[in-house]
């Protein structure tokens, strides 16, 4: 489980395809720390690391990983949002964060504030997914508060240290993201439509 507080930058310094199956070793400054087995977020997505060394470590995506999120379009230098699993003493900054993306998002706009950002999301409403104003979302694995909230679109603000310390810096509009919606809104979601 995590709580959607960016820890730290992963940058992609190699991709390798075996099957279907993609290998993305990162460098990081958290590299040392890791162990193989454990549960880390990229950009949301909980992966495996499998491997490290000194510098690096790797983590393996299959297929229905990388059809579901923005894993595709991931490239060498690319930087991710990097987060470890809370720790059963840990504290909630910020909200239930399961590291499974429900879909992706696009970017629709950015608006500079003059010491803050807005950014605009839309995403497939057939998919049953909703927000509802200032409740949570996490937005490659950031967690975050909506606002404008509407079928298939919202909108969420953006601190200076959020983004210089998360990868929003590095968005554009028309940039896929991953989208974990919240946990407690798909169960009543569910719920409601009388799914099991």
């Amino acid at each position: 489980m995590f709580t959607g507080i960016i820890e730290s930058f992963g940058t992609i310094e190699k991709i390798t395809q075996e099957g279907s199956n993609f290998h993305f070793d990162l460098s990081s400054s958290i590299s040392q720390e890791l162990k193989i087995d454990q549960s880390l977020a990229h950009d949301g997505v909980c992966l495996t690391v499998v491997s490290v060394s000194p510098d690096t470590y790797r983590v393996t995506a299959i297929d229905e990983t990388i059809s579901k999120t923005n894993l595709s379009g991931w490239r060498v230098g690319k930087k991710v949002n990097l987060e470890r699993c809370m720790p059963a003493s840990g504290r909630f900054d910020g909200h239930i964060v399961q590291g499974h993306i429900d879909q992706t998002g696009i970017v629709k706009s950015i608006v500079d504030q003059d010491g803050s950002w807005v950014f605009d999301f839309e995403f497939d409403q057939t998919t049953g997914n909703v927000t509802v104003e200032k409740g949570s979302i996490t937005i490659n694995g950031t967690s975050l508060t909506c606002f404008n909230s509407g079928p298939g679109k919202f909108s969420v603000a953006i601190i200076p240290y959020t983004y210089e310390h998360t990868s929003f810096h590095q968005l554009q509009v028309g940039d896929l993201v991953n989208l974990e919606f919240d946990i407690v809104g798909k169960y009543i979601a569910r719920m409601i439509k009388g799914y099991t």
